[in-house]
């Protein structure tokens, strides 16, 4: 497993809908597919523009698709929703 970080900024007003896509049945099946959702954590800025994600990924290619839009079951909700993002590979440097 690799940690990856994941900052998107979302489209204006659009928090919602991204976070219901995010905890529906649907999007957690996808979610499973890229990381151990058990290890995740993340957060929402204040007014709601952007979130981040610390996500524990076993499959790199799968994480890609779901977020540039060639999986067929995000790409509907990124479309709407999604305005950018960054990953970032997280590497500890101490205990």
């Amino acid at each position: 497993m690799k940690n990856i970080l994941v900052v998107a900024k979302l489209n204006e007003g659009s928090y919602e809908k991204f976070m219901g896509f995010m905890k529906s049945e649907e999007g957690m099946n996808e979610r499973r597919k890229v990381a151990d959702l058990t290890k995740t954590l993340g957060t929402v800025s204040p007014d709601k523009s952007a979130v981040m994600f610390k996500i524990s990924v076993h499959d790199e290619n799968a994480l890609n698709s779901f977020l540039d839009g060639s999986n067929p079951v995000s790409k509907p909700i990124w479309d709407e929703v999604l305005e950018s993002y960054e990953i970032f590979e997280i590497n500890k440097v101490s205990s």
